[in-house]
């Protein structure tokens, strides 16, 4: 059995405020799922995280405004970095709420958002995040696939489709293709779609899933997909944190061309010879992107079927 956790970054919306949206699922055998999780944990402990903290890239890894208030606020130790943020907080809350209610609104839920966050700087929390990347770049039996959509560059009249439901039909295909190469005669793998609990995408997704059992996606017959996906809620499981790590790495490397987290996830792009056959990057065809180049790429070598570089 194979698990793939899938996640999403940037909106689906077509005015909505980011102009790549990215579904990303990240597979890894069952049996290698407690070593993963454990991983995980390790890396939280190392920087005073709790076990059950959710991890939330774009949360993570935005401007701090208040850490930027405190005189020498790296040199200070964590307990006192939570104490002043948590003063400077406190009285903005109550500044907000007795003057623009609206405003304080969005405000307590940023704050709320990135609470477990602010006692580590910017470069601690890049640090944090390039860790959690790293371990899924060691993951040699993990599979990413992904589809990343430029928004400019879609007409869902042409497609037929919305843009989220090209995206999960293009995941689904991507990763019942890969169960099909490595499923050998008798021996037969079967893969559970495992996806943030949000009740519009749950129904959404598993009407979808329902359909594709009956009749195929566009691309393949679906038979090794377990029917029916497994909605969780992701506070409270690490590996959808870590699909969203793995989403927010692609979008923002197509957007912002940021490549630190991106080359690191990358790596687990599932790959047919030299070939990246799970991630594609949906926009213009002159696009010279490391995705696009990677898609294009010709093999090299017939013997290497599906493998990520180490």
């Amino acid at each position: 059995m194979y698990l793939c956790y899938v996640d999403e970054s940037g909106v689906p919306e077509i005015t909505g405020n980011t102009s790549h949206f990215v579904l990303a699922g990240l597979s890894i055998p069952v049996w290698h799922w407690g070593d993963c999780d454990s991983e995980i944990r390790t890396v939280k402990r190392k920087y005073f995280l709790a076990d059950s903290t959710e991890i939330h890239a774009a949360w993570l890894l935005r401007p701090y405004l208040e850490q930027k208030q405190i005189a020498d606020f790296d040199s200070l130790d964590y307990r006192e970095r939570r104490a002043r943020v948590e003063v400077l907080r406190r009285a903005e809350l109550l500044r907000l709420q007795r003057t623009n209610p609206k405003a304080f609104k969005q405000v307590r839920k940023n704050f709320r958002e990135t609470e477990a966050y602010i006692h580590l700087t910017s470069d601690e929390r890049r640090a944090f995040a390039k860790s959690l990347a790293n371990c899924v770049s060691s993951w040699g039996f993990a599979r990413l696939f992904a589809e990343c959509i430029d928004k400019i560059h879609f007409d869902p009249a042409r497609a037929q489709r919305t843009i989220s439901e090209q995206a999960f039909e293009q995941l689904v295909s991507r990763f019942e293709q890969y169960l099909q190469s490595i499923s050998q005669e008798g021996e037969k793998h079967h893969g559970l779609l495992i996806h943030d609990n949000n009740q519009t995408v749950s129904k959404k997704h598993t009407d979808l899933m329902k359909a594709y059992f009956q009749t195929g996606t566009l691309w393949t017959h679906v038979n090794h997909i377990i029917e029916t996906p497994l909605f969780v809620d992701s506070e409270l499981t690490s590996m959808i944190q870590i699909a969203d790590v793995c989403c927010y790495s692609l979008r923002r490397y197509l957007e912002n061309n940021e490549e630190e987290l991106f080359d690191l996830v990358f790596k687990r792009a599932d790959r047919r010879n030299e070939v990246v056959v799970g991630v594609r990057h949906f926009t213009n065809p002159t696009c010279k992107c490391k995705i696009c180049q990677s898609h294009r790429a010709a093999p090299t070598s017939p013997l290497q079927l599906r493998l990520p570089k180490a």
